[in-house]
């Protein structure tokens, strides 16, 4: 069984099943088909604009206290937007004191996506730029368990979306590949041919995204972070949106040959979900390989009829979903070499994701600095009090400068210190380089005291020490 790979991507900011990292995607060189690249998810259903604009997603957060309607916010942000002449670059904007509709209800307000058409930190001016505007209010309430009986486990977990517990999770997220990019593209088209009633038959997709490659590396955080995303995306044609996510090893029961029919009543469930028209709804299937297990490697146990029917039942669900217009299926798998061939055939876009680059080593190590430097339990004496350390790119640039340009304070720069700290840290998973700073800090003789220059040098200690122990 062969899968397709996509280029290393990486991890960091840990969540509970994963780790992920914060945001800096290389964008793509910008061509002339600017505009039809990127309007699907930006302003999805809109008509697609004139090609010298830009299409930038501005998406606008409501205070949980608010009662405001999103079309009277969304209109609001506009006119800010077109009033002020901002420049855009990816991050958050002052909600202005001048719109009182806006203090009184909005959280905050965040550009995205400008990173599509921009290198090297350069900006979209205003004029360059079509705002979308996508105006969410994040949900407080938990997941929310479906209960199984006879002493099972339960067989899903329910959020409903946008949640607050990952809020921000798509942000923290950097894939050097342009994956993300690639995600929020494919799941647009994927609702689109539906929604235009494209004839599957002549011309086929399935819904369905397979995220594998090694433990740690964040596939089970971008599910969710891209289901957080779709649901923002998505909210004027879709309001209400569900993220389930399923507890493979809840379907399969003590009984003999039980495990099909709990397979079947899960799908069940979700098929009823997708009933409701303007209902958008995300299945995470994690570690599917328990679910799909190869069928000619099940035929060599000593009971696999279970296995099989198992595997029979997940298929032929699928293939009933697959006439839903609002479903997305995202599965992740560590094994896929145990997967079978028909579940693998079925999925449209089959990613790898794969260990931490030398870049992305650097920027989650980079987060975790800015972190303690804001909290104050390591102090810069060479940056004083800015928590902005040089991101990838702009280290790389300034390393290429000649050496009489650079002077001799640069060989002992922070930045260049942490660089060493990445490059120390190669082979370790993006959750275990989330771990390094915390074990670098306990490592410490007099963690009161923390010297910024000393703290780096006890990370490469700590992390060959953590190479090492990896491979024992």
């Amino acid at each position: 069984m062969e899968i397709s790979e996509e280029p290393n991507a990486a991890e960091a900011k840990p969540s509970e099943s994963n780790g992920i990292v914060p945001e800096l995607v290389p964008s793509p060189v910008v061509t002339e088909e600017k505009t039809l690249v990127s309007a699907e998810i930006s302003s999805y259903p809109s008509s697609i604009l004139s090609e010298d604009k830009f299409i930038v997603s501005v998406e606008v957060c409501l205070k949980p206290s608010s009662t405001a309607r999103n079309e009277d916010v969304r209109s609001a942000v506009e006119r800010m937007l077109e009033k002020r002449s901002l420049s855009y670059t990816n991050g958050p904007i002052p909600v202005p004191n001048d719109d009182p509709l806006l203090v009184e209800n909005v959280l905050r307000i965040d550009i995205c996506d400008t990173d599509e058409w921009v290198e090297n930190g350069e900006v979209l001016l205003f004029w360059q730029v079509k705002p979308a505007v996508h105006v969410y209010q994040l949900s407080e309430e938990g997941p929310c368990e479906e209960l199984g009986g006879d002493g099972q486990f339960s067989s899903f977990n329910e959020w409903n979306l946008p949640a607050k517990e990952f809020d921000g999770m798509w942000d923290s997220l950097i894939y050097e590949s342009g994956l993300k990019q690639r995600l929020l593209r494919y799941a647009a088209s994927a609702l689109i041919f539906t929604e235009k009633g494209v004839d599957p038959f002549l011309v086929s997709w399935n819904r369905i995204i397979l995220l594998h490659g090694p433990p740690g590396t964040g596939k089970t955080s971008l599910c969710k972070a891209l289901a957080q995303k779709l649901s923002i995306r998505f909210n004027s044609r879709y309001p209400q949106c569900q993220l389930i996510e399923v507890n493979a090893h809840s379907l399969f029961s003590k009984w003999f040959s039980e495990s099909g029919k709990l397979v079947a009543k899960l799908f069940q469930n979700i098929q009823e979900m997708v009933e409701e028209e303007n209902n958008l709804v995300f299945v995470l299937i994690d570690e599917v390989e328990s679910l799909a297990a190869a069928r000619n490697t099940a035929l060599a146990g000593s009971e696999p009829s279970d296995s099989i029917r198992v595997v029979n039942a997940l298929l032929t669900q699928l293939d009933k979903l697959k006439s839903s217009p609002n479903v997305i299926i995202m599965t992740t798998s560590n094994i896929t070499a145990a997967i079978d061939i028909a579940f693998v055939d079925r999925a449209d876009i089959k990613a790898y994701i794969g260990p931490p680059t030398l870049q992305a080593r650097y920027e989650i190590l980079r987060s975790c600095l800015q972190e303690l430097l804001r909290t104050g339990i390591l102090k810069n004496p060479q940056e004083g009090d800015c928590h902005e350390l040089q991101n990838y790119a702009s280290l790389k640039e300034k390393l290429l400068q000649p050496s009489e340009i650079l002077g001799s304070h640069a060989s002992s720069s922070s930045c260049n210190q942490l660089l060493k700290v990445a490059e120390a840290c190669e082979g370790l998973s993006g959750r275990s380089l989330r771990k390094l700073p915390f074990l670098a800090h306990a490592a410490l003789t007099n963690p009161y005291n923390c010297d910024f220059s000393k703290f780096l040098h006890t990370m490469i200690n700590t992390a060959k020490r953590e190479r090492s122990e990896s491979l024992n």
